[in-house]
């Protein structure tokens, strides 16, 4: 235990907890704006996903071309990819089961590239798939967000024992003796 103080141990620690908790809040301001640009486009319905994807000649809009499918997808898979794999390692050090490590990475994973995937099947496929579109999306925000909460709370908890061992215990009274 002296050595963990000695060599500074405790403060790295503090520190890196205290970067990883910054990057999750920076994570979470990204879920938001993600969000909010989802709704800015389309909504969740099938016929607002149609309309973005195809075009509307009553909104005066064109269908999302080949080469912007591909440019947002180029850039999407590399960036989400990142993203996930960086809070995927960051679970691996959290108290949950191994199963549930394994599958909330999973469908994380999946439901990015389903995100991805959607777009380009409404588009080039059938307006059915609005609705993948719409379950992808949904997948994808809520398990950033299971991942972002999991790994914070587990922070958060390491912190408050941390806390707790590093508090000194109240002295003893001493007593005079007479």
């Amino acid at each position: 235990m002296m050595r963990f103080f000695v060599t500074g141990e405790q403060n790295r620690q503090m520190m890196l907890n205290a970067v990883v908790l910054l990057f999750l809040g920076y994570i979470a301001l990204f879920w938001i704006s993600n969000g909010l640009m989802y709704f800015h486009k389309m909504g969740l319905t099938a016929q607002s996903v149609v309309e973005y994807y195809l075009g509307s000649p009553e909104k005066f809009t064109q269908p999302r071309s080949y080469q912007s499918l591909l440019e947002v997808t180029h850039f999407h898979l590399f960036s989400m990819g990142i993203l996930v794999v960086t809070l995927a390692h960051l679970v691996l050090f959290t108290p949950l089961p191994p199963s549930l490590k394994v599958w909330l990475t999973g469908v994380t994973f999946f439901g990015a590239v389903a995100d991805e995937l959607a777009g380009w099947l409404v588009r080039f496929a059938h307006p059915a798939f609005a609705y993948f579109k719409i379950g992808a999306f949904l997948l994808l925000e809520l398990s950033l967000a299971a991942l972002i909460v999991v790994v914070s709370l587990s922070l958060l908890a390491q912190r408050s024992r941390q806390r707790r061992k590093e508090t000194p215990r109240p002295a003893q009274a001493v007593t005079d003796i007479v």
